[in-house]
């Protein structure tokens, strides 16, 4: 706190402090080795001043409650100090600041013109106001290391999406190569090998695939920031669905019922576009109907578009419905052909839209289907 700027929540104190002891001089300090810093001061114009002139540092060295100096000229340890002689100092009150380990920092002092006493009131005030300050700096202190451990989690963070990146990019080949060469193995040599052979191939092919959407919804996830921040775009929902409906290739028995109302929309199209993706997605992945139905309805309002995704899929036990938007958490449910989910996906839907500006909700009854609704910022 040494040599740090004015704060109003220190000069709010030096100044009611000055009123309730009718003093036209208060202060805060803090004591270094070899000087008085003046963290509030109401009544002069000073920064510092030397310790070894200072009422603060006899202050803080002794017992009493409030360390009292009734009559500057009459007392031996200040009758000779420059304050007294060219200031005209005749009256000091401090209470040493003592924080919780019991180390003395500095005083809430005050001082006058003329020799004089407090009342009982004046003392209790301003002892409970000397308290005041500790907690304001131990309030300063706390909030000190909470942005040294901010910075240093957010450096983290990066060096975390950096690693990510990275390694995502380079098993990307090596996964792709392992799933070409699958094939070519196959079709090579598949007529020497015997039927568990083969079943081993299409074994490490499947298991590339796996690894390789893994691969991918990482990056999405941790690009998901970047995607956000991108900026807003024009379009109409009923292009952007369409578009999202051939994107996935629907190769299974499916009803998608789109809004009736087609709407002008300016927002994060590329963010919304991942967040639709996710979620259709999942609805077309975990259901096990002979026959998917998928109802999304579409609204705009105040400046917000809210959008509602509805299927008849496998739906969620109840008390997963708090976990399901949790990095890496899964339900143990197969989808559609037999593959586990790596809980990466919600959570970078989620991500996604309280960096848009909107809020996730989402609803569901076990054997009937979900239902996820979503609010994103637009115009």
């Amino acid at each position: 706190m040494l040599d740090t700027l004015p704060e109003k929540d220190f000069d709010n104190i030096t100044t009611l402090t000055a009123s309730i002891c009718d003093t036209p001089i208060s202060l805060i300090t803090l004591m270094g080795s070899d000087r008085n810093f003046l963290k509030s001061h109401h009544g002069v114009d000073l920064q510092e001043s030397p310790r070894d002139t200072s009422f603060c540092g006899h202050a803080i060295v002794d017992t009493s409650e409030v360390f009292l100096v009734k009559d500057a000229l009459k007392d031996i340890r200040f009758k000779d100090n420059p304050v007294v002689i060219e200031h005209n100092i005749r009256f000091y009150a401090g209470v040493t600041l003592y924080n919780p380990d019991g180390y003395a920092l500095g005083t809430l002092c005050v001082y006058d013109t003329k020799p004089r006493e407090l009342t009982t009131k004046q003392i209790d005030a301003l002892k409970a106001l000397a308290a005041q300050v500790v907690n304001l700096l131990e309030e300063r202190k706390k909030n000190l290391i909470l942005k040294k451990l901010q910075k240093e989690l957010k450096e983290n963070n990066e060096q975390l999406k950096n690693f990510a990146g990275i390694i995502s990019h380079d098993m990307k080949m090596p996964l792709a190569n392992m799933i070409v060469t699958s094939d070519i193995l196959k079709k090579k040599y598949g007529e020497r090998m015997d039927e568990q052979g083969v079943e081993y191939l299409d074994y490490l092919k499947q298991s590339s695939f796996t690894l390789s959407e893994y691969i991918t919804g990482l990056l999405e996830h941790y690009e998901s920031d970047k995607t956000a921040q991108k900026s807003f775009e024009e379009f109409d929902t009923h292009h952007l669905f369409e578009e999202i409906v051939e994107l996935l290739n629907i190769n299974v028995d499916c009803e998608i019922n789109l809004p009736e109302e087609n709407l002008e929309v300016s927002c994060n199209r590329a963010a919304l576009e991942q967040i639709l993706i996710n979620l259709i997605g999942n609805s077309l992945k975990y259901n096990d109907k002979d026959k998917i139905v998928i109802d999304i309805d579409c609204k705009k309002k105040e400046g917000m578009l809210f959008i509602k995704i509805s299927d008849n899929g496998v739906g969620i036990k109840r008390e997963k419905l708090k976990e399901i938007f949790n990095l890496f958490t899964t339900l143990n449910t197969l989808d559609r052909n037999g593959k586990k989910g790596n809980g990466i996906g919600l959570s970078t839907v989620k991500k996604l839209v309280t960096n848009l500006g909107g809020d996730i909700n989402v609803s569901s009854e076990l054997g009937k289907g979900t239902t996820f609704e979503f609010s994103i910022e637009c115009k």
